[in-house]
């Protein structure tokens, strides 16, 4: 199966459209598997306009959504307008489509290796950790569900710390977490795709060997194009 792997598209009501890329991906690609920030805002009328776009898109689509995605409060109208658009998204669910196993979650935010935030001190530091751990969770049930031999991973928040090099260290914390891919690590995943860090580096590798790819659209790829071709 041929992936396209895109993240990060940040529609704004009046940005630009989307609809031409998504008919391309449709020539190129099996499915379309989507990593968050699909919304600048989390506005219903974004959600609306990335909607019509996704009409020229006549492939299947999976997705998660992103941090941006809940900025305005509006994230289950937003859910609900790009599932009426044929969007699988995943929520600490898994769907198989054509032999192939997609599980999904958001994830969080909470540092990497040994510099991976505690849940020791103040009850907003304890709830960002318990979040994060609530995330990893969902992402476990998630591939508890999934049957199929090969197995792709949808995040926005990265897994690893390598893909999101090319950042701010300081801001490294905020763009996920380790626990991620500890969980990954107890499952055979062929490959894990997340965007989120918009400077960060394209690919890397959980430390049980899965390869991670950093597909947010800002990202330089080896097609040269928004979205990364992956084959599964």
């Amino acid at each position: 199966m041929r992936i396209a792997a895109m993240g990060d598209l940040h529609v704004k009501e009046h940005g630009e459209t989307f609809r031409d890329l998504f008919s391309e991906i449709s020539q190129v690609a099996d499915i379309l598997v989507l990593t968050g920030d699909l919304t600048h805002l989390g506005k219903p009328r974004e959600a609306e306009i990335l909607a019509a776009d996704l009409r020229s898109c006549s492939i299947p689509m999976v997705g998660v959504l992103g941090n941006h995605d809940y900025e305005c409060g509006h994230v289950e109208e937003v859910t609900s307008i790009l599932k009426d658009a044929g969007v699988q998204l995943l929520e600490g669910q898994a769907v198989e489509i054509d032999g192939v196993g997609f599980a999904g979650v958001k994830g969080f935010a909470g540092g990497f290796g040994r510099h991976m935030l505690g849940s020791f001190g103040e009850p907003a530091i304890k709830a960002m950790v318990a979040e994060s751990v609530e995330e990893t969770m969902r992402l476990e049930n998630a591939l508890r569900q999934v049957r199929s031999e090969r197995a792709m991973v949808v995040l926005h928040y990265a897994p690893i710390v390598e893909t999101v090099q090319g950042e701010p260290m300081e801001i490294y914390p905020f763009l996920g977490s380790s626990r991620l891919a500890e969980t990954i690590d107890r499952f055979p995943v062929k490959a894990v795709v997340h965007g989120h860090a918009h400077r960060g580096t394209y690919s890397g590798k959980t430390p049980g060997g899965a390869p991670v790819y950093n597909v947010a659209s800002h990202i330089e790829k080896p097609t040269g194009r928004p979205y990364a071709l992956l084959e599964l």
